[in-house]
């Protein structure tokens, strides 16, 4: 009997990872197909890779992604580890009406979130481009941010700082030889989730972007709405590529810090 279960959750395993992952594959490989229509294989090519890496609208679109990614990780990055570390170590009045503040920006649609964001800015008089973005991205980002960093604390032993000072160490080289070394894992993954979130978001970008500032998501969501081509695909597959050589790094450079230790 238990054999027969263990098969049964097998076989559920592999169709769980082919529903999923099966798509991915299929937009890979028809990246490299010769026909312009994804129905059926013609042959190899690499032409549609060639024509999305020259194509200027696409690399300008890519630079905008870029700068707004980097700008909303970083910022909400900074911001979110505050907060974690805010809501994990201190008591303070309204601490409660922040944390429930902090799941708005996960927990409420992005379409509401976009209409509200478009119109703060143009009661603020803001010109919509890569600041306004970048703010927007920022705000939910920095939810993202926080959630995961103060998981990260949540299960933080702090005798280890206490056994630090006892040693001689003062406050800021306890948080810097041990209290962030032992938070880094979650603060650099909430960076990671948040570049992601900010390279890969459509609704919000689509109401708080202006003329000129069109993000590679809006560029690509923009020629879907004409049909499904090979450049599309081919896009797609160097978003992907990108993303796993990101995460490999971080992943990397995680594992070999954990090995010095």
């Amino acid at each position: 009997m238990g054999g027969l279960v263990r098969r049964l959750l097998g076989v559920h395993a592999v169709l769980v990872l082919l529903f999923l992952y099966a798509p991915i594959v299929v937009l890979v490989v028809f990246s490299f197909n010769t026909s312009r229509l994804n129905v059926m294989w013609e042959g190899f090519t690499l032409q549609w890779y060639q024509q999305a890496l020259t194509d200027r609208q696409i690399l300008r679109a890519l630079q905008n992604s870029l700068v707004v990614g980097t700008i909303s990780t970083v910022v909400s990055t900074a911001l979110g580890t505050l907060t974690a570390f805010a809501l994990a170590r201190y008591r303070f009045p309204g601490k409660r009406l922040l944390e429930g503040v902090l799941y708005i920006p996960i927990i409420l649609p992005e379409i509401v979130m976009g209409i509200s964001l478009l119109a703060l800015f143009s009661t603020l008089g803001m010109r919509l481009g890569i600041a306004t973005i970048s703010i927007a991205h920022i705000t939910f980002c920095t939810a993202f941010v926080a959630l995961i960093v103060r998981a990260r604390l949540h299960g933080f032993d702090r005798a280890l700082e206490r056994a630090a000072m006892d040693l001689g160490a003062g406050p800021w080289t306890t948080f810097r030889r041990v209290t962030l070394p032992l938070a880094a894992p979650g603060i650099i993954a909430g960076a990671l989730i948040a570049f992601t979130l900010s390279i890969d978001d459509v609704i919000i970008t689509f109401f708080t972007s202006g003329p000129g500032s069109t993000t590679l998501s809006l560029y690509i969501f923009s020629m879907v709405r004409l049909g499904v081509s090979p450049k599309v695909n081919a896009l797609s597959t160097l978003l992907l590529l990108f993303t796993f050589v990101v995460v490999g790094l971080v992943a990397r450079g995680i594992y070999a810090s954990l090995r010095r230790r």
